[in-house]
């Protein structure tokens, strides 16, 4: 069964890969097929769904601040005159080689590419104390190689920037390693679960979206002296990103440049400003970052909150039809949605604007 799903999955993607492309979207799969090793060119659908998935957690953990991850975003992190070396860039550069390192894993632990199964290196080791290795675990380590093999190959500089592009990409796999779980399952007469057979699974992208967007909050601001250059450029021209910081920082998101001011419009850097952006005002149970929105968004960029009251239109009254149909009413409702506008009169003094998307 899973072998099937995972062949409607690469189907599904590969549709999905076509429309992208047409539409010139922020992740372009035609820089695979120019860069990537052609060996392993049937890996490219899947490397670019990777990359999809991580452009949309991307959107998902910024949905509420003032970069709110724009789809031109990781287009020009493989454009070296749009390259950033900002905090936000650290993140982009991060999820998306997650993203493939997962999808990857995935295809090759369903039995989707012929060279590549589930990782069985430590099958019938003792693990811990009642249960040993055993069953299907994830094959990260591969997934890992081919995310290698695409996404570092697209950097082609050799200064500082790239390097931190590279240590980014890297704490990127790290991260889908680092967010694995341990399953298992009993053994024993009776259901005793005296001992257990586990192996390890690759968690819901989501909890590394989670991850790392709690390492994109800590993120370290460095500099890199011409020493420190030289030690991660070595080796035939290669770069080795690890060896130019500290072994505390390996997974850790780095950046080298403060970030621009989200709350204005700038043409020359792609950023739409935070007027006309909706918020959440405060509700009960509602996340913390989505709280506070309305004065990250507005009033902190020297924009008001204006309430507008719109009908919205869903099924309700629903019931079940012997055999077999579910029919259900349309109720309307009217609810009320918050946007960030200018005040009458010119702009209000601004508070904390500056700086990283909060």
């Amino acid at each position: 069964m899973g072998r099937v799903v995972g062949h409607l999955l690469v189907l599904w993607v590969a549709a999905g890969v076509c429309y992208a492309t047409v539409r010139a979207s922020a992740w372009s799969v035609s820089n695979f097929l120019v860069t990537g090793p052609k060996a392993y060119l049937t890996y490219t659908t899947s490397v670019a769904l990777g990359a999809q998935a991580g452009m949309e957690e991307c959107r998902f953990q910024f949905a509420w601040e003032r970069w709110n991850c724009p789809e031109h975003a990781f287009q020009s992190s493989t454009h070296n005159r749009l390259r950033g070396a900002t905090r936000e860039s650290s993140f982009i550069h991060a999820i998306r080689s997650a993203g493939v390192v997962y999808v990857i894993t995935k295809n090759c632990s369903m039995g989707d590419f012929e060279n590549c199964g589930c990782d069985g290196s430590k099958n019938g080791k003792a693990g811990g104390r009642g249960w040993i290795w055993g069953g299907c675990s994830h094959n990260v380590e591969f997934g890992e190689k081919i995310s290698r093999l695409f996404v570092d190959s697209l950097e082609k500089g050799k200064d500082a920037r790239a390097l931190m592009n590279l240590h980014n990409s890297r704490a990127g796999r790290l991260a889908v390693r680092a967010s694995m779980k341990r399953t298992c399952k009993c053994h024993g007469i009776s259901g005793s679960c005296s001992i257990q057979t586990c192996w390890l699974q690759l968690a819901h992208f989501r909890e590394m979206g989670d991850y790392l967007k709690a390492k994109y909050d800590r993120a370290q601001k460095i500099e890199l002296d011409k020493r420190q250059l030289s030690a991660g450029n070595r080796a035939e021209g290669r770069w080795a990103p690890t060896e130019a910081f500290l072994p505390s920082a390996e997974a850790e998101l780095v950046f080298l440049e403060d970030s621009p001011d989200y709350c204005t419009r700038n043409a020359s850097l792609g950023i739409q400003g935070t007027e006309g952006r909706e918020c959440l005002q405060s509700e009960r149970g509602a996340p913390r970052r989505q709280q506070r929105s309305c004065g990250r968004l507005c009033t902190e960029c020297g924009l008001q909150v204006e309430e507008r009251s719109t009908e919205a239109v869903s099924s309700c009254g629903c019931s079940f039809k012997w055999c077999c149909t579910v029919r259900c009413d349309q109720c309307r409702r009217v609810v009320s949605r918050y946007y960030c506008t200018r005040p009458e009169g010119g702009v209000r003094p601004r508070g904390r604007g500056k700086g990283r998307a909060r």
